[in-house]
């Protein structure tokens, strides 16, 4: 989620944004029965940089906290669970992604036609929730519909990583009563990759 959320950010600000992360993120998407977790976004590599973005938010140094990214978080985390009861909207995701996965299992190659089409499953289906993400950057790029486009592309992106984080346990209340035990799971996982 924290990923997705820094991936929209830098998209709406005109930041470059890590094409490792980017591809990993939106093939995750594609992901959706998956035989272990690590499955999902290929290996630790691929969710480094959300890794480094979660490691800052969850230390001691209040400073290097970006509220602005947390409110896309908790965001996310409270559409995740209005999607969940959302039968009809579920249905059209899953139908909406088989029309563009083709013969792969992690999804086409990230063409701007497959960006565009993920950003119009988001846009009919995650969108039509409330409260809606209000995503924060510059004008003239929030204008242009490729970067329109990828915004809402990763943002379905950070919707499915909510997805795959409440499957696995987590809850909102999770995130903020066990920081210290994330913190340093996340600390391992940085090490280790």
């Amino acid at each position: 989620m924290y990923q997705a959320a820094r991936l929209v950010q830098q998209t709406a600000r005109g930041q470059t944004r890590d094409p490792q992360a980017t591809a990993a993120s939106l093939g995750s998407i594609f992901m959706t029965s998956p035989a272990h977790v690590d499955d999902v976004y290929r290996d630790v590599n691929g969710i480094r940089s959300g890794l480094s973005v979660l490691s800052q938010q969850l230390g001691t140094d209040n400073s290097a906290r970006d509220l602005e990214l947390t409110g896309y978080v908790i965001t996310l985390l409270h559409l995740e669970r209005k999607l969940s009861g959302a039968r009809h909207l579920l249905d059209n995701i899953a139908s909406g992604l088989d029309a563009i996965r083709g013969d792969s299992e992690y999804g086409p190659e990230m063409t701007a036609d497959v960006v565009s089409a993920l950003a119009g499953i988001y846009t009919s289906t995650v969108s039509t929730l409330t409260p809606r993400i209000m995503v924060q950057g510059e004008p003239g790029i929030l204008q242009a519909t490729e970067s329109r486009d990828m915004i809402r592309a990763l943002l379905l992106a950070g919707m499915r990583a909510a997805v795959l984080w409440r499957q696995c346990g987590g809850s909102r209340i999770r995130l903020l009563f066990k920081r210290k035990a994330m913190l340093a799971h996340t600390n391992a996982l940085l090490r280790g990759s």
